[in-house]
């Protein structure tokens, strides 16, 4: 199976709540290809969905900064900021989504928290 099918397969276990599937789908991806954004952001997803907020928002804030035009990332990112109370740091993300992105209907939503 390539990569990308292996990706696809993480996918749909996250998307079913089969975490532990989902997770060892998208670390067999990375075995292979260390530096596929999509599978480190699936991955700090999963662990969100854990319960693992801080862990989700470290692997997050690494996806960014390897992929400063991740959106996706970027915006998961500032919902953890925001789930953890880091209010200002997710703000700053929001702007920064809506930047790369401007018509990112949910970010724009977001900032209605904003100062």
């Amino acid at each position: 199976m390539d990569t990308e099918a292996i990706y696809q397969e993480g996918f749909a276990h996250r998307c079913e709540g089969r975490y532990r599937e989902a997770r060892q789908a998208f670390e067999r991806v990375l075995g292979s290809d260390p530096d596929h954004a999509n599978a480190k952001w699936q991955l700090a997803l999963v662990a969100g969905f854990e319960g693992d907020f801080e862990g989700s928002a470290v692997m997050l804030q690494q996806v960014v900064s390897a992929s400063p035009r991740h959106v996706a990332a970027r915006y998961d990112l500032a919902m953890t900021y925001m789930m953890l109370g880091m209010n200002d740091e997710a703000c700053m993300e929001f702007r920064e989504v809506l930047r790369l992105q401007p018509d990112h209907d949910q970010a724009k939503r977001q900032l209605a928290y904003c100062p």
